[in-house]
Order: C-alpha cells, then sequence, then structure tokens
C-alpha cells in the first residue's frame, strides 16, 4: 500500500484508490506525512487538526485521533505504517515505496547528472502528482505552511524540464506546459523567462513581449516591484531581435561549475559576501547591465543552502551562440561587488597563494607540490560561504592554471551527496582541464568530514575549499586545513553593504535608520542584501519607515517574492529541518532566554544536567546557531533569535518540557 500525498490524500495498492474524507483524522495524517519519518510534535499536530480554536481536551482529542487513524491502517491492511508515538509527538515511517513524495524526491535525486536518463526521470517525477494538493485535508495551517514549499519543489522539476527541451531546440513542444505554468503561477518569472524564449525561438515575437508586459503589470499591481534583471536583459534582447538565449543544459552534464583560468575578478557591483548559502543570483538585478553571462546558477535547493550550478553556453556580444569545442568546461560565477569580510579574504587568498608547492600558509607545512592546500569556510546560514569562496577563486585564479570548479555536496533536503556521485562528477569536471596543472576544487555544503576525504585523492595537486554549516572538527584535526569561520557582518560591513547599493547620499541622509535596519537583520549579509535589493526598487521609500515596516512583522518580511532561496524564515526553517528534532526543539526553546545563554541556564530551561547542556550547546554552536560570546557563555543572533520566537508563537510549537531519554541519545549524533 502507499500513501499519495501529490494530489488528494489518498490510499492505494497499485490498482484501486480510495480518497479519504475530509475529517480531522486526514489533517492528521496529512500533517505526519508532509514530514514523513520525522518526529511531529503534538503541539503542532493539534495546530494542524483544529486550528486555533482547540478544544478544551485537545490532549485526550490528539489521541482519540491517533486511534481512529490506527483503526484506519487496520481497515486498509497498513499496519506496518502504524502511527508511531515518540517522546514528545509522533511519526509515520515511510520510504519512496510507501510515500509519492518521498519517491517523487528520488527520481528528481537521481535524474541529477544523470544523462541522456535525465529527462525521462524528470517527466516520471512530475507525473506523480494528480492535481491540487491536499483538496480533501480541511487544515488551514497545512495549507498555509506546507502546500507552498511542496509546490515550489514540483517547479523546480518543471523548470528543469522546460529548461532541457529548449536546450535541445524543442521550444514549440515545450510551450503547452509553460502556458499552464505561468498562468498557474502568474508571478514566477523563471517559467515566464522560458515561455518567453520558447515564443521567440518559433517567431512569436509579439506574444514574447507580450508575457514580458503581463508579469510587469502583475508583480507591479500586487508587489509593487519590477520583473528583475534576467527579464529585462531578455525583453531587451527580444527588442533588438538577438536570439535570447538561458542556461543551455546539457542533459549528461555534471550538477558542478568550473573556473577558466583567464577569468578575473568583476567589477564592483551593488551586492556584498552574503550568500543565502548558494551562488549569488538575485542580486544581480541592480548591477549595471553586463556582457552576457558564461554560466548561470539554477536552484536546486528546498532552503538556499545547497544550490547547484549547471553550465552555461558561451555567448557572443550579440547573443549568437559562439562557437564551442569538444566538451568544454562550464565557468565559475563571479560574485558581484563582494563587500566586506576583508580580513577574510586576505587569509583565504595567502593561503590559496601555496599552489605552487611551497609552505601552507595556514599551517607551516611544506605541501611538497602533490597534496592539496585546504581550507575550510563554516557559518550559519546566510552568512556568505559559498560567496566568500568564489571571490577568493577568483582572485587568486591565476594559480591555478588548471581552473578552478564548484562540486555541491548535498542534496535539496541537506542530505550528503552520495560519495560515489560526488566522485564521478568531479572526475568529470577534472577531465575538462589541464591534467598536469594545479586546479582549485570547492566543495559546497559539506555535511560531513568523509565527503571530503573522500575525495582530497581525487583533486590531486592544487587547492581544496570546503565550505560547511558545521565546524567539521574531525576534518581539521586530521588535516589542519586553514579555517575561516563567519558570523555576522561588523557594523562598518553592514554600513559598506548598504552603502555600496543604495548610494552613500541616501544612507548618509538616514544614518540613524540605517544602522536600525542592519541591527533588524542582525547584520546577516542575506538580509541585509534582501533589505538593499527591496529599497533599490522604492527610491523615494524612507529608510526610517521601511524599518519600521519590516520591524512589524519580523523576519517574516525578510524575503524577496521572486525567488524562494532570498528568504530569510525560508532559510532559517531549512537549517532547523537539518537538526535532528530534540536539537531543533532546543533551539527554539534557548531563544526564549535573554541575552547571554549559559549551560546552567540551558539545563534549567531544558530540564537536563548541565553536562548535557553544554554537550547542546555544543552542537548549536557547531551548526552556526549560536555564536561564541565569552568563555562560558554563548548567544543567538537577534534574527535568528526572532525567527525562532516567531515559529513557536505562530505554530504553537511548545517544545518538550525536558529532554528525554529518547532525545538526548540523538544529541550526539553525527552531522546532519
Amino acid at each position: 500500500m502507499r500513501f499519495q500525498l501529490l494530489g488528494p490524500l489518498s490510499i492505494t495498492d497499485g490498482r484501486d484508490m480510495v480518497v479519504l474524507p475530509p475529517s480531522k483524522p486526514t489533517s492528521l495524517l496529512a500533517a505526519l506525512l508532509v514530514r514523513p519519518g520525522e518526529v511531529v510534535p503534538t503541539s503542532r499536530l493539534r495546530q494542524a487538526v483544529w486550528g486555533e480554536e482547540q478544544p478544551a481536551t485537545a490532549k485526550a482529542a490528539l489521541q482519540s485521533c491517533v486511534l481512529r487513524l490506527r483503526r484506519l491502517f487496520a481497515k486498509y491492511d497498513i499496519e506496518e505504517q502504524a502511527v508511531v508515538a515518540v517522546a514528545g509527538g509522533y511519526l509515520v515511517p515511510a520510504d519512496h515505496d510507501t510515500l509519492d513524495l518521498l519517491h517523487f524526491r528520488r527520481l528528481a535525486a537521481r535524474a541529477d547528472g544523470a544523462g541522456e536518463a535525465e529527462l525521462p526521470l524528470l517527466r516520471t517525477a512530475l507525473g506523480l502528482w494528480r492535481g491540487p494538493l491536499l483538496t480533501n485535508v480541511p487544515s488551514e495551517l497545512l495549507h498555509r505552511d506546507e502546500v507552498p514549499r511542496l509546490v515550489e519543489e514540483r517547479l523546480r522539476v518543471v523548470e528543469r524540464v522546460c529548461e532541457i527541451q529548449l536546450a535541445r531546440g524543442r521550444g514549440r513542444e515545450v510551450l503547452v506546459d509553460l502556458w499552464e505554468a505561468t498562468r498557474a503561477h502568474p508571478q514566477h518569472e523563471g517559467l515566464t523567462a522560458q515561455l518567453m524564449r520558447a515564443l521567440y525561438r518559433v517567431g512569436r515575437q509579439n506574444e514574447a513581449l507580450a508575457e514580458y508586459r503581463r508579469i510587469r503589470t502583475h508583480l507591479r499591481d500586487e508587489l509593487g516591484v519590477d520583473p528583475g534583471a534576467e527579464l529585462q536583459r531578455l525583453e531587451l534582447a527580444i527588442l533588438r531581435g538577438a536570439e535570447p538565449r538561458g542556461p543551455e543544459i546539457e542533459s549528461a552534464a555534471p550538477a558542478a561549475v568550473a573556473l577558466e583560468p583567464t577569468v578575473r575578478p568583476s567589477a564592483p557591483g551593488p551586492f556584498a559576501d552574503a550568500d543565502t548559502d548558494a551562488t549569488p543570483t538575485p542580486a544581480t538585478a541592480t548591477a549595471p547591465a553586463p556582457a552576457p553571462a558564461p554560466a548561470t546558477a539554477v536552484a536546486a535547493a528546498e532552503h538556499p543552502a545547497s544550490d547547484g550550478l549547471v553550465s552555461a553556453k558561451d555567448e557572443s556580444a550579440s547573443g549568437a551562440p559562439a562557437e564551442r569545442g569538444p566538451a568544454p568546461a562550464p565557468r565559475l560565477p563571479h560574485v558581484p561587488g563582494f563587500t566586506g569580510r576583508c580580513r577574510e579574504t586576505a587569509d583565504l587568498v595567502a593561503h590559496l597563494g601555496g599552489a605552487d608547492g611551497g609552505t601552507d600558509v595556514g599551517t607551516g607545512v611544506g605541501t611538497g607540490g602533490t597534496a592539496p592546500l585546504l581550507a575550510l569556510i563554516s557559518g550559519g546560514p546566510g552568512m556568505g560561504k559559498t560567496a566568500l569562496a568564489l571571490h577568493a577563486a577568483h582572485l587568486v585564479a591565476d594559480r591555478y592554471p588548471g581552473g578552478a570548479v564548484l562540486l555541491p555536496m548535498s542534496g535539496p533536503d541537506g542530505a550528503p551527496r552520495p560519495a560515489a556521485d560526488a566522485a564521478a562528477a568531479l572526475r568529470a569536471l577534472l577531465r575538462c582541464r589541464d591534467g598536469g596543472a594545479p586546479c582549485l576544487v570547492i566543495l559546497d555544503d559539506v555535511v560531513h568530514p568523509d565527503q571530503v576525504r573522500d575525495l582530497l585523492d581525487a583533486t590531486g595537486p592544487g587547492a581544496v575549499i570546503v565550505t560547511s554549516r558545521l565546524g567539521l572538527a574531525a576534518l581539521v584535526a586530521t588535516h589542519g586545513p586553514a579555517v575561516v569561520q563567519l558570523g555576522a557582518l561588523s557594523p562598518r560591513e553592514s554600513d559598506a553593504l548598504l552603502t555600496a547599493v543604495l548610494g552613500r547620499e541616501r544612507v548618509a541622509a538616514e544614518a540613524a535608520a540605517a544602522r536600525t535596519l542592519a541591527e533588524l537583520c542582525g547584520h546577516v549579509p542575506l538580509a541585509l542584501r534582501i533589505v538593499a535589493a527591496r529599497l533599490l526598487t522604492r527610491p523615494r521609500t524612507r529608510l526610517a519607515d521601511y524599518a519600521e515596516w519590516l520591524r512589524r512583522d519580523l523576519p517574516a518580511r525578510l524575503a524577496l517574492p521572486d525567488d524562494p532561496r532570498m528568504s530569510v524564515p525560508l532559510a532559517l526553517d531549512g537549517a532547523l529541518r537539518r537538526l535532528p528534532a530534540p536539537l531543533a526543539d532546543a533551539h527554539l526553546r534557548l531563544a526564549r532566554l535573554h541575552g547571554r545563554i549559559t549551560a546552567p541556564a540551558t539545563a534549567g530551561a531544558l530540564a537536563i544536567p548541565e553536562t548535557e547542556a553544554e554537550e547542546l550547546l555544543e552542537r548549536l554552536l557547531d551548526h552556526g546557531l549560536l555564536e561564541d560570546d565569552q568563555p562560558g557563555t554563548l548567544r543567538m543572533n537577534e534574527l535568528f533569535r526572532a525567527h525562532a520566537l516567531r515559529r513557536t508563537a505562530r505554530t504553537g510549537d511548545d517544545v518538550p518540557r525536558a529532554v528525554t531519554a529518547t532525545a538526548r541519545r540523538a544529541l550526539p549524533s553525527g552531522a546532519t
């Protein structure tokens, strides 16, 4: 038997299907299945079933609802997927054979780098969707919080399928899918860009321009913003009669990018060092229009943490495709106008400058010219790890005649990329390089030290930059890399970022308001980039007025509507989903502590021994969700704290009063 979430909630044995009636047990089952295999807190289950108006006997009513659900399972002989009661909540075990959502995700993951099999796998994955999600589930919370997230997963696959079709010259075949998708999601700029390109390529220039006018009107009326830079450049290319080309995707291309050794740093642009734990793309909306980019970043993650990058064909200034040799390597994207992180950049460049086999600047150990130099960039979500790695790679490009490659090391859900898959992708990229020349490899979003160890031998001489949300202490202990730890920006760096984007005159005119904005953002680069982008599209908005508007719903308003990667709530939600449930619950509870966080205070808040509190704090520190303050004390970034408090208040989550023995066993587990 299989549960089906991708449409009305139903149960099927492959021949017959039963659509469950709208009821409280149906809402309970949906709330468990949208988080398959995870412990869902009882407080969230109660809100999913009853909403804000919960009965006084909600605890007993939930237990009764669970019993009704178990009887339903027994009726259809699916007791192997029983509702399991655990400390603080319930879970339903599931895998790709018993839940269509997991089957969809598995097919999408298998398609990445599958060559000619990629398109059939993605189409099979899309075929699992059976219409609007959860139409028989009467839960306002699920339709508000979970359905949009699942729809976004489908849209990423739709975009990928359409891009492959366009790259193969099948613009006419993909028109129907794009018409349907853009009408269902009228503000989705990526799909609109694809539709415009498809229409133009089949000789329907006027209709392509009409699509641009449609989305421009919609965005202005609904959100008060203009289309992003990609759509604006696309409209201009069509008006000029140049062939508009998107991120050309070869079916056999690996999910990574590379840098030609001749590339040099780009001129300063509007945005600084921030990333969403991904390459910077939305920020270019306000940059001076550059020549056609040689590579384009494509979202491949549920939250900004683990973007995949794909190659793009070089274009001439006129938009026509350049001549290509056999299997050229794609290029690494630039980071427009990287600002701040001066000390970290200098340390990293000095370390990577040892590519000629001299002395390792970070450790003083001779490299001997055979083992790669190793550098680790770690930090919490939204702190700019990947942006710093890309920026440094361009600065030292002349030291690596073999070029540079970037390899994503985690999947959309934060799970480690399979070792065999990562090794195959790296070998494919390195085959494009000059075999004996030193090469720089960026291993992006590493989640376990073994991922790095498994690939070091394959890289050969040169250097490896590792980015990770974790401290990867085991890797530091065994390999001694140069370590760059990224926290929030300093007030001066935050001011420099806002000034670079908004202009010195505008920031100086409201210096106090600019400082307030930076403080509201917790000096987190991702948040500052979002604020700067919004203000740049509203030249008449006072910074003080915007700060007051932001304060009223922080951090929910720190998001850009046209790119899900540019969202503080989604980035932090994704970071929490990567944690074991007990650790995520502890993070939410610790947000209620004001000021410094100590082991005794944590022990009291969670009702656990002080030694276990110390271990728990070390885990949260390692995941970048806490920062060092002074010996014996830690602190939570104010933006992270605001997110945790808002999430608790919104969902009614009330983390367990004690970390039970079951939860404690989860705390010292390996990195997730």
